[in-house]
């Protein structure tokens, strides 16, 4: 077996197994799929077996490309920390940093924020991509996962970049026709508008006041896995949502949406969370310090709430 693995193969191979296809990596690389195939065939021969398992509908990863995954991102973030310590990212961060957030958080507030990012730090090349789930950033090749919520599994770093916390709310014509909930019980009459978050069960409220859990089981005519939906359902009068005082904060300023049940919420905090293998990584560090001024400049004024 050779022993020289070049990096850039090693890459090739890490964006496969993301993608679970040849022609996904490639079109991600912007390289051929011809080329790519090639890379690959290259690897395993200097490895000495088979790194997929391939049909003609999809590409599966072998025990031994389980393995060698594992292995090519160890070696990778030491390269890329390489060059930080060493290099000119010591005070310029460059290369690419892989981030990913839920969908509306991720297009309301993140997004602008990379904006902003790119134009400060022009080096650094960002790949930004949004879920409806959780995300293993260890095992996914993220580098960090911007997330709302206090769900954070123990084998990553967490730090939390801004406090945030859901609240109910509904529309005043809701309210006017259906009257506005005395206590989180009544919830379980009304039209409750659920939305598929990241971090807690379907359906299944759990709210905090005085210090105190509650949990309460809604129901309601519309439900959805984007909140964005979600919450335009609630302004034209559908239902009573719990969601994110970012997101809400200016609907409630604007009297489009009224809180009710004020002394109930539910703590939904900012976090960065990233693999513990980039804890020293510069460009994850930049990038955290960032957009943590970044959301603090921005609060809307519903925190206070």
């Amino acid at each position: 077996m050779n022993n020289d693995l070049p990096p850039a193969d090693l890459r090739v191979f890490c964006a496969v197994v993301r993608a679970s296809s040849f022609s996904k990596a490639a079109e991600g690389l912007g390289m051929s799929p011809a080329y790519v195939t090639k890379r690959i065939r290259l690897l395993e021969e200097q490895l000495g077996t088979v790194l997929f398992h391939r049909t003609t509908r999809r590409v599966v990863v072998s025990e031994a490309g389980e393995r060698a995954y594992h292995w090519a991102q160890r070696i990778l973030d030491d390269v890329d920390h390489l060059v930080e310590e060493v290099g000119v990212t010591r005070h310029e961060p460059r290369g690419l940093l892989r981030i990913c957030s839920s969908f509306g958080f991720g297009r309301r507030v993140v997004a602008p924020a990379l904006s902003a990012f790119a134009a400060r730090y022009p080096a650094v090349q960002v790949r930004f991509e949004v879920f409806d789930r959780l995300v293993d950033v260890a095992a996914e090749g993220y580098d960090l996962d911007v997330r709302v919520g206090d769900d954070i599994a123990p084998h990553v770093i967490a730090r939390k970049i801004a406090s945030n916390h859901r609240v109910l709310c509904a529309a005043p014509s809701y309210l006017e026709a259906r009257g506005t909930p005395r206590t989180l019980a009544e919830l379980a009459a009304h039209d409750c508008l659920v939305i598929k978050e990241r971090d807690h069960p379907f359906g299944v409220w759990r709210m905090r006041r005085a210090g105190q859990e509650h949990t309460v089981k809604v129901l309601g005519p519309l439900s959805a896995n984007n909140g964005e939906m979600v919450v335009q359902w609630a302004v034209d009068g559908r239902g009573i949502i719990l969601r994110s005082a970012w997101d809400v904060g200016p609907l409630i300023a604007e009297g489009k949406l009224v809180q009710v049940l004020s002394q109930y919420r539910q703590e939904a905090n900012i976090w960065a969370v990233y693999p513990s293998r980039l804890n020293s990584s510069a460009k994850v560090r930049v990038f955290v310090e960032f957009l943590e001024s970044y959301l603090a400049a921005s609060a809307p004024p519903v925190q206070g709430l």
